[in-house]
Parts: C-alpha cells; structure tokens; sequence
C-alpha cells in the first residue's frame, strides 16, 4: 500500500481536491488533503461498488459525513470511474454542476446521502447499517446471501461534536450494527482552530461506553495502518466500529497545514503550489491526472465483475426462492402490494364512538402494515401515546433481525436521521413518531428528507393545545406552519378517522417526498359521509365537507379537529338563515397541486366572506381568507389546563366562531 503508485495516487486526491477549491475560489481543501490516505485505502482495498451503476442493491454504502469535505468524495468518484468528467470537477461549486459545495443524492452518480449538517450522514449510516441487517436476515438462505454488504463513512471532529452523532452511535452500539464501519478523521482542528479548548474528550472511551469496537488510534497518514485496522474492523460482526485515524488537515501546506487556515479557504496559488513542491508533485497540473493512476485507480472492471457474480447468485437464489425473490426486487422497486389500501374508505363507522386520529391512525398502521411488510418504523419513546407499534411483530434488535418494530428511545434527532438512511439504503418504507412539539428536535432531519425526496412518514401527535394539561412546553403552536414552510414535505392533519385512512394512503403512494401526519390527542367524532363529502376527497388536499345549500354566504376553512368546530358554528348560523360552507383542507400542499378550477370550485373567489379556523399560529392562512377575512388562530403559547377548557378561554368554540361570522358578515355589508 506504500509503493511509488499509491503515494501519487492519494497525492493526486488531495491536489485534485485543492485544484477543485481553488478553481472555484471557495470550498474546504483541508480535509480532503488530510483524510486522502484513509480514503484512498478504503476505496481501493475494500469498498466493494460498481462506478457503472452505483444503484446496484448489495454495493457498500460509503456516506461522507464531513459533507464540506466534498471536493475529496468527487475526486474518488472520477478516479474510480463514475459518470463524473473532469469539466465536471472544474465546475466545482457552480451553477447547474454536479459537484455542489456539499454532496447531494440523486445529483451526483455515486453520492449515497445529502450530507453537510454535521452529524446528519453519522446517523444516516446507521440506518444503512440498520436496512442491511434487516434485509439480510429477512432474505438471506444458507449459501444464498444476497443482502451482504458494509456501511462505511468518513466522519469529523464536527460530525463527532453534534448531539445527533451521539444519540446515532449510542443505538448503533445497543442494536449491534456488526457491518458499520466508521473511519474518524481525527485532525482535532475544526473552524475556530485547534479543538484542545472545547473537545478534548477521550472518544475512543465514550464509543467503547456505547457497545463500540474501538480501533486506535492510528496514524490516518499511513495506508498499510488504516488497511490493517479496516481488516480487523471487518472481522468483527458483532459490534460497530470506530476507527479513530490520527491526520494533518491541509497536509503538505507549508504554512496552514495543521491549522485552522486549512479548514474552510482556497490554499492561495503560492501555498498550494509550495504543497504540491512539499510532497514531490510539482508535476502535477491543475486537473491533468498522470494515466497510470486513472488506470490503477479505475474500480470499472471489478465492479462489473462482481455486479455479474451477484447477479449469478440472484439468478439461482430466484430459481429456488422465487416467492422470495420476487418480493425482495419488489421491495427495491418500492412497488406497493396489490390491493395494500382495500377497505380504508369502510374502516371507519361514524355510528362508532368518537376516535382520536393518532387511536385511528393506529388501526389503519396495524391493517396495512400485515399488506405492506418492508413497512420499518417506530417511535422516540413514545409508542403507547403516538400508536405506532405494529402489534403483530416484535422489535427489532441484535438478536431479532428480522422485526420490524424500531424502538429508537428518547432520541428524536437520532430517529429523523436514522428514517433518512432507512429510505436511502432502499427496499424500506421508514417511518417514526413522537408528539408534534418535538419535532423541534429533529427538524434538521425532516428538512433533509425534503431535500432528497426520501420516502419516509412522519407520524405527529398530540397536535394543539387540545392536549391539555401537560401545558404549553408541550403544546405546539407554531409548528404546522413550520411543517408547511418546507418545501417537498406533504402535511396532512387530518378531521376524522376516514380522513385518517386516507392521509395514510396518500403518505404511503408518495415517491417524491417526506410526510407528515398531524394527529389529535383528544377524541373526535366520525363524519356521517352520507351527510357530508365523501372521505376520498382528502385525496385532493381539501374539499367542500358541507353546506346548506349551493349559495352559501360564507365559507368556514379549518383543518384536523378544529373542522367539527367549523361545522357546529355553520349549523348554527344556518338555523339563523345565514347559508355557509364548511371547507375542510386537511393538506395545502395537496390542495395547492390541485388544478386551479377544483381550487376555484372549493373556494369560489366571489365568495370573499371566509373564516379560518385552527388552533395555531394564524400565520399563511391570508392565503385562503384574503385580506377581508377572519382568522381564527393562536398567536400565543397555551397554557396548562384541561384541553376543553383551553380551547374554550382560547377561542375554540362554535360560539365564538360563529359570532366571527356574523361579525364579519355585518361589517362587510351583510
């Protein structure tokens, strides 16, 4: 690993990095010139992964957790052989280029994860690694192991610094993650300089604390150590492993190397070129790389080699299991099965008695989790409140591979980025809940989903101040609008159980992106769709519920529980002769997509007499009243008492709705 070809070969990584950050005259050169060893000898002695198609299910997963290292991860994906050119790389940071400032999924062939939040690719590893083991156990026969590969990443000070990484690793350790193999770039130097004054931990003890197999540390400088330790790092099964590699930042720079100038800056043309004199490449030019390193490093022939022999494998294994193997490419092609959604629009009976939408959403979870059986998931400790275990499984674990119940404990950040690595690995419909307030602590996570478009559910309950007395730390207020301010992200707070059925089937067909379903703590009544509109209209985002007749004066809009108030305040002014509408919009994403005359259907835009009606911030809802009408809404924090009676001292009643109307139906002219 120490011959002529490999030391020009990992020089050729870091000059081709610097060349890439100083071409763009922005970037990180740093890490890419320190951590080119380690990454060079992982590349190339142990990643198994094919440039010719870099979705190939049973490849290796490798997430560069330092995501502002990114110029390092382009340079390995050319070299290697990727559909990557070098224009490519000389559009490092530009507009319209596949290389942006930080690795993005689904722009750059070979890119597993969107990472540049630190911490954030630390713990979509571990739901890689959480995907592989599940798979495996699920498909694999003896001598057929068709799901059998590693899940590897690069992570930083910074990365290790993040209180996701540690909630990440603390359930890595607990759940026995044998095939995560994380290489630590340990070059205790992040923006602000040398970390002795606010990181000087002992990390290799808190992984060891965690359940880690802790190796190191090594000098990261040297290919023969890290090949050394990344072998001993695979034979392990049992444990994850943290390889802690001692590196120089800007290794080679005469002046910044070891320092914080390294970190987050061009070199400048006279360090970079003294870099390049400092390790014996004065030779190399910008972006001009020697042909015996394009040859030596091109992965191409032995990708192709063994994409063939697991595709042999899977041709045998589909002889023998063809149930299986069926279901497996299913699975990775995230076809649902057929007649998955039969029965949601009869689930419900409105002469049933009044049901919560998280108790609702429980029942449907249960019915199409026995249909849809890649469907992974579960809470942040909060199971028996959101309902969100699959009852006829058990939980998922180092001994118990193959359940489908996650519990990943009072770790929300963790549990965002987790569903992340889930959906990214592919062949799992991930899904996790915790009460609507705390979303807060995973709001990263979410934000990165909608970024990538990833196919994950977010289950929300307890989702106004109708909770009650657990007070205002736990009623949310401000938090569907947050949920609406993401672009990509689909929000669906649902009125009733039958609306409920369906903001499931609408999360579970998605393939462009997260949702979110907001549920009620507090009971609700089931709609008599006999009366009313029919429940498959949630489909559309929102629709006409009710109204007394086809000239109504006004129109109430409300979502999730607060649609019943709505509709109690039409039928009292419609017994004062006052006509009105009671529009329930369950999703304004959805109703957005709409065609405009649908919209204009639900809404007429001559019916200017609107009221919205929803127990949180009032902020967007001029989008559907206008500015001549009323917004029923809370721009306050709650406050701990009985729900019925916060929502009664708040504004939340029939009565009060109604008099709003008739406000505003008298001031403008009634």
């Amino acid at each position: 690993m120490n011959s002529n070809l490999d030391i020009l070969s990992i020089n050729v990584i870091r000059f081709l990095s610097a060349d890439m950050v100083q071409k763009a005259a922005s970037g990180h050169p740093g890490a890419p010139m320190g951590a080119a060893a380690m990454a060079y000898t992982l590349w190339q002695k142990h990643l198994k992964h094919n440039p010719a198609d870099p979705s190939w299910c049973d490849r290796d997963r490798f997430v560069l957790s330092a995501g502002h290292a990114s110029a390092l991860l382009y340079s390995l994906l050319y070299l290697t052989g990727y559909d990557l050119s070098i224009d490519d790389l000389q559009s490092f940071r530009q507009w319209g280029s596949k290389t942006p400032g930080h690795p993005e999924h689904g722009l750059t062939p070979g890119v597993e994860a969107t990472t540049g939040p630190l911490g954030q690719g630390f713990g979509n590893g571990v739901g890689m690694a959480i995907a592989e083991k599940w798979a495996a156990a699920r498909f694999n026969k003896p001598g057929y192991s068709i799901v059998d590969h590693y899940t590897y990443a690069i992570c930083s000070d910074g990365d290790l610094m993040e209180g996701v990484a540690s909630e990440s690793a603390s359930l890595a350790g607990t759940l026995g993650l044998g095939k995560l193999i994380y290489l630590y770039d340990d070059n205790k130097i992040t923006i602000e300089g040398d970390t002795a004054n606010y990181f000087n931990e002992d990390v290799g003890a808190r992984f060891r604390a965690y359940g880690w197999h802790v190796i190191g540390p090594i000098d990261g400088m040297d290919p023969e150590a890290v090949d050394t330790a990344l072998k001993e790092a695979r034979s392990d099964t049992t444990r994850p492993k943290l390889i802690i590699c001692r590196t120089i930042i800007g290794y080679g720079a005469p002046t910044r190397a070891g320092t914080g100038a390294a970190h987050g800056e061009p070199l400048g043309d006279a360090e970079l070129s003294a870099a390049k004199e400092c390790l014996g490449c004065s030779h190399l030019e910008p972006f001009k790389i020697p042909a015996e390193v394009l040859a030596s490093m091109s992965a191409r022939a032995i990708g192709k080699a063994r994409l063939s022999e697991w595709q042999r494998l899977m041709n045998r294994y589909s002889a023998v299991f063809p149930v299986e193997a069926a279901q497996f490419q299913n699975f990775l092609a995230g076809n649902l099965p057929h007649g998955w959604n039969d029965g949601l629009e009869n689930m419900f009976n409105p002469s049933e008695k009044p049901i919560a939408t998280r108790e609702a959403s429980g029942k449907i979870l249960n019915l199409v989790g026995k249909r849809i059986e890649n469907l992974l998931g579960g809470s942040a400790d909060l199971a028996p409140s959101t309902k969100t275990v699959l009852e006829f499984e058990s939980f998922f674990g180092a001994s118990n591979p193959t359940a489908r119940n996650l519990q990943f404990g009072v770790r929300e950040h963790a549990m965002g980025a987790v569903l992340n690595g889930l959906a990214l690995h592919g062949g799992i419909i991930p899904y996790g809940a915790t009460f609507l307030v705390f979303y807060d602590y995973m709001r990263p996570s979410v934000r990165l989903a909608a970024i990538q478009e990833l196919n994950v559910v977010y289950v929300f309950t307890h989702d106004s101040i109708g909770l009650g007395e657990d007070g205002p730390t736990h009623q949310p207020v401000e938090h569907l609008a947050g949920l609406r301010s993401v672009p990509h992200l689909v929000t669906i707070r649902p009125a009733d159980a039958a609306e409920t059925a369906f903001a499931w089937e609408m999360a579970l067909g998605r393939r462009n992106g997260p949702t979110a379903l907001v549920l009620t703590r507090q009971k609700l009544p089931i709609f008599d769709r006999t009366e009313m509109g029919a429940a498959t209209l949630t489909r559309r985002g929102g629709y006409i519920l009710w109204q007394a007749d086809y000239n109504p004066k006004i129109i109430f809009i409300a979502t999730g529980s607060e649609v019943h108030l709505a509709l109690a305040a039409a039928k009292i002014l419609q017994g004062e002769g006052i006509t009105s509408r009671v529009v329930s919009l369950p999703s304004w994403e959805v109703f957005e997509a709409q065609p405009q005359a649908y919209r204009d259907q639900v809404l007429p835009p001559e019916i200017w007499r609107r009221v919205s009606v929803e127990a949180g911030r009032s902020l967007g809802w001029e989008r559907y009243v206008g500015c001549r009408g009323v917004i029923i809404g809370l721009d306050r924090f709650g406050a701990s008492a009985p729900g019925n009676v916060l929502l009664e001292k708040l504004g939340f009643t029939a009565q009060h709705i109604a008099k709003a109307a008739r406000t505003l139906i008298g001031e403008m002219g009634g």
